[in-house]
Formats: structure tokens, sequence, C-alpha cells
């Protein structure tokens, strides 16, 4: 699950004058409208139907995809791998991709509010969440419009592979003795990788209070240059997604000391998760899209609609399978609850491990 900790009663993220998502039931009537449209294709031509007696697939002439970070890592994965895959299978006729990065994703987040084109999705996450948080960002999630919850993927804690620490006991240990000495690297600062090692000091009996202080966390905005740190020897550890560090565990340049899935990863059989450490939570990266706040309900019917069709597709399943993403897809209401519901875990768990007051 994404979330590690129970929501404080009677928060509520909703705001005053914010965009009111509509129901699922409203959506499924809206995208029943929209295949009795012949197809229609926001931005394009309606498509030919096959005998003039059934409707045309879903699909768009166009769609603009912003990554809210630098090239390489897990949310600039899931851009491109979203790009070839609707042009692959003609859901997309053209899929533009631009990468925005910077502050944990609220620079992207920020440009998102400022697009006029409907046909728009911007890469989100759990490190986004996160980051709105401990960066105090005035553009904030709830001002958007979920469209789908794509994936979801375990962490990796990883050291250079002529390191000391064998264990992640190991490592921890040295953290809490010798603080600030030891760097651990990881994706931007409030995101899933800042919030691992923060929950392994306060696990490992560092006072709230005191998480900040000692913990040495270098945050990059793009997981190439995280691994560039790990393998040239400049921290002392790394943590991102497996799919960022498989390949590198498995060449035997980095050595893995922990994945943080409830169970082991098959990409990485033999590495313990977090429960074999002796460190009793476990914490997945969930990645997702986003589209402007004012979109139409029938605008965001068919965006759904096509993430929808792309998600019952054998290329997308391959591409999972592929990057060892777990499938995690959810739209309409369902996602609506669901993120609102994460915004308020993580903001629990950033006060939990002291990230923000």
């Amino acid at each position: 699950m994404a979330s590690v900790v129970s929501p404080r009663s009677g928060h509520s993220t909703s705001r005053p004058g914010r965009r009111r998502l509509v129901g699922a039931a409203a959506l499924t009537s809206l995208a029943l409208a929209l295949s009795a449209c012949a197809g229609l294709t926001p931005g394009g031509e309606a498509p030919a139907s096959e005998g003039g007696d059934k409707p045309a697939a879903v699909g768009l002439a166009s769609l603009d995809i912003i990554v809210p970070a630098d090239p390489g890592g897990g949310w600039d994965q899931t851009g491109r791998a979203l790009q070839k895959e609707l042009q692959g299978t003609g859901l997309a006729k053209t899929v533009n991709v631009t990468n925005v990065g910077g502050a944990g994703g609220t620079v992207g987040l920020a440009s998102l509010a400022n697009v006029t084109e409907p046909n728009t999705l911007m890469v989100t996450g759990l490190v986004m969440v996160g980051a709105v948080e401990t960066n105090k960002s005035q553009a904030r999630i709830e001002d958007t419009t979920p469209i789908a919850r794509l994936t979801e993927e375990p962490l990796v804690i990883v050291v250079p592979a002529e390191s000391r620490y064998t264990t992640l006991k190991e490592l921890v240990d040295d953290i809490v003795a010798n603080g600030k000495d030891v760097t651990v690297t990881g994706g931007s600062a409030g995101g899933a990788d800042h919030i691992l090692a923060g929950m392994l000091l306060k696990q490992a009996g560092v006072p709230s209070e005191k998480v900040v202080d000692t913990l040495n966390y270098v945050a990059y905005s793009g997981g190439g240059e995280s691994l560039a740190a790990l393998l040239g020897n400049k921290v002392s550890a790394g943590i991102s997604g497996v799919g960022e560090y498989v390949e590198q565990v498995n060449a035997g340049t980095v050595r893995a000391l922990a994945v943080t899935s409830p169970e082991k990863v098959e990409a990485l059989p033999d590495v313990p998760t977090l429960h074999d450490a002796g460190y009793g939570f476990d914490l997945t990266n969930w990645r997702g899209v986003l589209a402007p706040a004012d979109i139409t309900d029938e605008e965001r019917a068919a965006l759904e609609a096509v993430l929808t069709e792309l998600h019952a597709s054998e290329e997308w399943q391959a591409t999972l399978e592929e990057k060892g993403w777990a499938d995690a897809f959810l739209t309409g209401a369902d996602f609506d609850d669901y993120l609102q519901q994460n915004i308020v875990d993580i903001q629990t768990v950033l006060q939990d491990i002291g990230l923000v007051v």
C-alpha cells in the first residue's frame, strides 16, 4: 500500500472553492455518452466507424504529457512509457513529452495551472504529495483534475558495491551514531525516498524532532543524478524505485540492502524486505496522472476512457512486466478518494518524522 499511517480523524483535504469532481456514476454516464457519439476524439476529427453500425475506438488526435522531473527517474520512465504505448496502440496519434523538473515536481505542478489545452496529462505520485507539503507549495494537487493511478513500485535501499555496509541495520545504526557524516541520496525532498529514510531513523529510536538534524539527505530531481552520485562514491547510500536501480544491482555495481514491499521482489529475489531486516512497515511509491483543473466533465471522461483502454492492452501489461511496476489502476471517484486520503496520510507521516511542523 502507498501510505503507511492511519488518517487523523476529522481532517479533510477539501477546500472551499476548489474543483469538485463528479462521482463514479456520472463519469460512467459520460463515458457511455462519448462512446455513443461515434468515438469523437477531442482535438481531432470523428474517426469513421466500421460498416457504420458500431462506434469507433476511443482515441485522441494529440496529447501533451508533462513530466515534472528531469530525465532518468521513475516519473520520466512513466511519461515515456505512456508516450510509447499510447502511440503504439493508436490511442493517441501524437504524444509530446516535456520535462519540467524541480522542487519535487511542484515546479511542474505550478506549470499545469497555466495550461489551457485539455488534452494534457502530468505525471504525479507519492513524491509530489510529500513535496507539496515540505516545499509549502502554493500549487496543490487538490487544484487539479485527477485522471488515473497507474502503477506502484517498491523502493530499494542500495550502497556502492565496495561499501562496508552489508545489512540495512548496519547502515541505519551508523546514521544514528554519526549523523550527517553518513549521506543518503534519493529523489526530491519530501518524496517517498526521503520519507523512507526518516521512517527508518524514527524506528531506530531517533525522536521526530531530531530526524532532520540527524539525516544528511541529498535530494536529486532525476534518478540518473542519484545513481551517478552512488557510482562515484559521493554518497553512502541511495534510495529509489526498484526499476531505477535493478540493472545496477544485477550488474554488481551497487548492493541492495532491502526492498520496501510486503513480499520479496521478483526482479531482486535475494534482497530482504524491510520486515526481514527488522523494520515493521512497508512503503510503495504510486504513480499516476493529473489533468488541468478547468477541463470539462466530458474532457475528463475522454482522458479516462483512453487510459482505461491502454490499461487493458497487451502492450501496457507487457510494459508493466518489463519495468517491474505493479498494476495499481484506478480512475474516477475511486482515484479521487484514494488521492485525498493519501494526502492526509502523508501529511501525518511528514509530521511524525519531523519534516514538516
